[in-house]
């Protein structure tokens, strides 16, 4: 019984560390603005890069451009738990029932 479990970990275990390589190499971007702020994310979480448009760049825009990151930033990390949720639904197929 307890080598059954032990195994059903170890396989788990294992998947989870091949599903982290897989999601290091997905890329989602959230975009606020009309694309004036882009957030790029990896599936992993894991921020990559930040395009802000020139004209945010000024002492004026402070405030607007802080805005729109934080939403650029939050519907890219929304995009990446989506795709983790997915993975992970995949990667497990079924070993955990249904606790995810």
């Amino acid at each position: 019984m307890f080598g059954d479990i032990f195994g059903k970990l170890s396989q788990i275990k294992e998947k989870m560390k091949e599903m982290k390589v897989r999601l290091a190499t997905v890329t989602l971007t959230g975009e606020a603005g009309d694309g004036a702020v882009k957030v790029t994310v990896d599936g992993n979480r894991q921020v990559k890069s930040i395009d802000v448009a020139a004209h945010l760049l000024t002492p004026e825009n402070k405030e607007e451009m802080e805005d729109l990151l934080v939403t650029a930033l939050n519907r890219a990390l929304k995009d990446a738990e989506n795709s983790w949720e997915a993975e992970i639904k995949s990667a497990t197929g079924g070993m955990l029932g249904g606790l995810l």
